[in-house]
This record gives structure tokens, sequence and C-alpha cells, in this order.
């Protein structure tokens, strides 16, 4: 049952300069920048966040419930849900999987259904059949990985019974500096198009394969205009306030979901 939606919801996104390959030093490093958060709902970290974008997937996953349990114990202490990805394996098969963590322990999963072949990400992870839709503190909540930006189909917020299936868009990504363009541009166009607040969350500096990442995080609201204040290229946190009340008068003076149009996804 969905909860009453409380007014305000707070985002806090880390711009995290992430160590190649090392879950320990990146854990390490996050402390003083968890430790930087005073209060907030939601804490969203990087695609990847403990070990980079890597495509070495059997050394990546070593670490992965120590990860959790780190995740688990911030949010508890917290009082706050924590979002991004780590890479994990499953029954002999490995996955880049978003895992949502509660204050109570809880998890969810998300696992990127749109792997990246640019960089063979196909050929070492196995991509994701579902769409995880969350509620918490009554606001309903999408998180997606990276590459799934592109493919605005999937993230399509559907509207049922005077309802849209969600209020907030999470993107975590380690997304090149070379084509910072799209990712800006269409973390944009995914809020405009699904009259949703859209989040996205990217590292900063250069992985081991001497590929650089401008961050360029940012929060948008439902009419596209940007929230947050980041500057690239540069670690740091902030937290925005999204205001479910600016929201609800927008939907209801622009009522796009009543013209859009019904399909149904294929399976990959």
């Amino acid at each position: 049952m969905s909860l009453v939606p409380q007014e305000y919801l707070s985002i806090s996104i880390v711009q995290q300069d992430i160590v190649w390959q090392n879950s320990f030093e990146n854990l390490k490093k996050l402390e003083p920048l968890m430790a930087s958060i005073s209060s907030t709902d939601i804490i969203v970290l990087p695609e990847m966040f403990n070990v980079g974008f890597t495509m070495n997937a059997q050394q990546a996953v070593e670490n992965a419930t120590t990860v959790v349990a780190w995740m688990q114990q911030h949010a508890t202490q917290k009082k706050c849900a924590i979002v991004g990805s780590i890479p994990v394996k499953e029954n002999n098969t490995y996955y880049n999987r978003l895992f949502w963590v509660e204050p109570n322990g809880n998890t969810q999963h998300y696992d990127k259904r749109h792997l990246f072949r640019m960089a063979n990400e196909h050929e070492h992870y196995s991509n994701g059949k579902e769409k995880l839709i969350i509620n918490y503190k009554g606001w309903n909540i999408c998180p997606l990985v990276c590459y799934d930006l592109r493919f605005p189909v999937w993230s399509r917020n559907v509207f049922k019974n005077k309802q849209y299936s969600y209020d907030v868009l999470i993107y975590v990504a380690n997304w090149p500096e070379v084509r910072r363009q799209p990712w800006t541009t269409l973390l944009q166009a995914r809020a405009i198009e699904n009259l949703c607040y859209c989040v996205g969350v990217n590292r900063v500096g250069e992985d081991g394969n001497q590929i650089t990442y401008s961050g360029d995080s940012a929060v948008y609201d439902f009419k596209g205009d940007i929230l947050s204040t980041l500057e690239p290229y540069k670690e740091a946190v902030e937290t925005i306030q999204l205001s479910r009340k600016l929201l609800e008068q927008f939907r209801e003076k622009f009522p796009a979901g009543l013209d859009g149009d019904s399909f149904q996804l294929d399976p990959l």
C-alpha cells in the first residue's frame, strides 16, 4: 500500500572519483563524502562505484557482499535510502546490479538492461529483464543505469488509472567526458517527456583505461529546468529538495500523459 507522499523529498548526489578496481579504497574514499551529508532521504552513488566500469567481472565481484553490507550500514546510520550499482555474480552469471538499500536494511535490485556493447559489456555481463519501481516515503522512484538513458521506451512513464508509474527517474552512470553533451541533453529530455524529476549521477576522474569522466551530475525538474549546481570534474556532494506540490500542479496543468501512446515491450 502506498504511503501518503511527503511534501519534500531530499536527494543527495555524490559525484565521486573512483579508484580503479579497488573496492576497499573506494569505500574508504567515500567515507568523508558520506559524512558531509547531514540529513537526506536518498543518497545516489555512481555506477560501479566500488570498482569503476570494469570488464574484469570475475575480480570485480569479489567484495560484493561487503559493499552491500556497507550500504546497509550507512543507510541505517543516516536513516535514508542509498542507491548505486556494483558488479555481482549470481548462479554463475555476472550482472551490473543496482542496489536500492533502505534504513531498515531491506534491499531491492535492478539489473542493467542495456549493456554498453561499445565497451563489450554484453560479453562480460548479462542484461536484466525487469524494470524496478520503488515506493519510498510516498514517492514512486525508477532507478536505471547509464546506457539505459539512451532508450526512452524502457524508461517510459506510463500514465494509467489517472496516475504516472513514477515521480523520480534516477540514472547512475560512468559516462565518459567525450559524450557529455548527450548525457546532459538526454537527462533533460527524460525529465520533460516523462513529466518527472530526473536525477543523473556520474563519476569524475580517469579510469584504468585512461577514459576521462567530467561528472556533470545533475537534477532536472519536470519542465527540464536544472535544480543542481555541482561543478564538472570535481568530486563533490549536493543535496536537492524535490517538491511534490510543484510536480502535481504541473502535471494537472499540463496533462500530456492523457495523450500517450500504448505499446508493449518485446523481451530481449
